[in-house]
């Protein structure tokens, strides 16, 4: 049997470079360097260290060093689009498709006990190897940790190591989110102990949510506050990081949801961000290439329209190709361009906008304008003699079009960055964040940051009915978020956090799903035992029980 190890790693790691595109920060892998004499110098200490942005790039597929391909997280396939999109309320049922995608979008995660410690595909979405990338991270920061200050003179040790911890509490992050608490090495003398490697059982989600705090902690001190290459990590995404993270937790862990509301005054504080405006339709326009890095951006993944998902090419955004039909037309009827004119057909449509969601928009609501409700059919000779409606659901497609990142290029692929953090969120968390801690009707403060996310949309401020206790205040966010932050990899977490991803997936899916958190391959359960260790398949928390009992009620 293949041991599955949070360790055995070798030195020798891939090699970033960056590319100059706009003064965009766009890491390529591009070989390796050798293990025998690395690192030493501050350039090699750089590229060490710029290792750990590999996960949160866009190749189709990334190693690092000796380790198995894996999926990044911010690639549609196998990322947090296809763990926490597809399985939510905003994807209708795949009826149509096939495989593992069919099953994720039905929220059915039995198949996953039976992936496989290989290389990763759309069948095969299997995240656990990141648990050796995890102690590589601790490696490196216990290595840079080490190094001598003298061979830093013009890059800062304290950056590179706040990057490096900010990376890892994002990998333990979206690691969390996806399987429930895991084992991981996080202090550097455990990196070569083989009692801490062969502890294979999960850890409380106590212990594993203080991991996560301390790195975002150790990136807010130490990253700089802006920096030159957009896209690289600052200590603003730090305590947008942090902000999310407590909210998320603060249920069960003590003094988070005030942390929260901290990180919401720090970063007002710097008045760098706000709600973008611009155009009759802000929210429209704030996704398109030219208003990359707009002042609601906090954190973005940059794009390059030229990259094809290759090793060397930088990040590329291939969704557009997975949301659009393999039958749309690149014209109309009377020969004029669709939203397709440049990309023509999709692979098929892995992603969809649920219609009960897109049915649930206030007619005012302007964000509806990134879905598409029909479209002309290329019938395969290049005629457009029909066109795919509302009336054909269930029959020639089950769900709408996602256009929210427009097809602007003659290119295979788009440039759009994808947000990774956004003003809208930050006012949305504040309020939610307040009235958990206050445990009461929302301030004046919080109602008018909903408000002001709505206005932008085009509708009215809130209702009275909906201000006037905590709980009809976080349902009024709740379906704010799902609207604004569609395909963003965000609604799963929302969902659990709610405690409401069973009741909302049955109403909107018809069926509840089959578990709240994806449980663990066969083969990593098995290792366990090989060890004397009990390590629990599936996990769930306090709440799954009432959450699918209302589901089915």
């Amino acid at each position: 049997m293949k041991k599955i190890r949070l360790i055995r790693l070798f030195i020798a790691t891939s090699l970033l470079v960056l590319s100059s595109c706009e003064d965009n920060f766009d890491p390529k892998i591009f070989g390796t360097l050798n293990p025998d004499n690395f690192p030493s110098t501050e350039m090699e200490y750089k590229d060490y260290a710029l290792a750990c942005y590999i996960p949160f790039t866009t190749t189709w597929t990334y190693y690092i060093g000796t380790e198995l391909r894996q999926h990044g997280f911010y690639i549609p396939e196998g990322g947090i689009l296809r763990m926490f999109e597809s399985p939510s309320d905003n994807v209708a049922v795949w009826g149509t498709g096939w495989g593992e995608w069919l099953k994720f979008s039905q929220a059915n995660f039995n198949n996953c006990i039976y992936y496989e410690r290989s290389w990763v595909s759309e069948d095969n979405i299997n995240h656990i190897p990141k648990l050796a990338q995890i102690t590589r991270f601790t490696e490196i920061i216990s290595t840079l940790e080490k190094a001598d200050e003298n061979i830093f003179h013009t890059i800062s040790k304290k950056q590179l190591l706040g990057e490096v911890h900010l990376c890892r509490g994002l990998m333990i992050y979206y690691l969390m989110h996806i399987y429930g608490p895991l084992p991981a090495v996080t202090r550097g003398e455990d990196v070569t102990n083989d009692e801490v490697l062969n502890n294979l059982v999960r850890p409380s989600l106590e212990e594993m949510t203080s991991w996560i705090y301390s790195d975002f902690e150790f990136a807010i001190e130490n990253l700089p506050e802006t920096v030159e290459e957009r896209g690289r990590y600052t200590s603003d995404y730090a305590r947008f990081c942090m902000m999310k993270h407590c909210l998320n937790e603060g249920e069960h862990m003590p003094q988070y949801y005030q942390k929260a509301l901290e990180m919401y005054q720090e970063l007002e504080a710097t008045h760098r961000y706000k709600l973008f405006k611009e155009g009759d339709n802000p929210y429209v326009d704030m996704y398109k290439a030219k208003n990359d890095f707009n002042c609601e951006i906090i954190m973005a993944l940059s794009c390059d329209p030229s990259a094809d998902g290759g090793d060397n090419s930088g990040n590329f955004f291939p969704l557009s190709m997975l949301t659009t039909p393999n039958d749309a037309s690149k014209v109309d009827i009377n020969g004029n361009p669709t939203p397709f004119y440049y990309q023509g057909k999709g692979w098929a449509q892995f992603y969809n906008v649920s219609p009960k969601l897109y049915d649930s928009y206030d007619s005012k609501d302007k964000r509806r304008a990134v879905i598409l409700n029909e479209y002309w059919v290329d019938n395969g000779t290049g005629e457009v003699t029909t066109k795919r409606t509302k009336e054909d659901l269930g029959i020639r497609w089950d769900g709408y079009i996602i256009n929210k990142f427009p097809i602007e290029t003659n290119t295979v692929f788009q440039g759009n960055d994808f947000p990774l953090a956004r003003w809208a969120d930050v006012l949305l968390m504040m309020a939610e964040a307040e009235v958990r801690k206050s445990n009461a009707a929302p301030s004046a403060e919080a109602v008018s940051a909903v408000n002001e996310v709505r206005n932008r949309a085009g509708l009215n401020n809130l209702s009275t009915q909906q201000t006037n206790s905590k709980e009809t205040f976080l349902d009024a966010i709740l379906e704010e978020r799902a609207k604004e932050f569609l395909y963003e990899g965000q609604r799963k977490i929302d969902l659990i956090r709610f405690n409401k991803y069973a009741q909302l997936c049955r109403k909107v899916k018809g069926v509840s799903p089959t578990h709240q958190y994806v449980p663990l391959p066969n083969y990593f359960v098995e290792q366990a035992k090989s060890y004397g260790k009990d390590l629990q398949q599936t996990y769930s928390r306090p709440g799954w029980s009432e959450d699918l009992s209302k589901a089915t009620n």
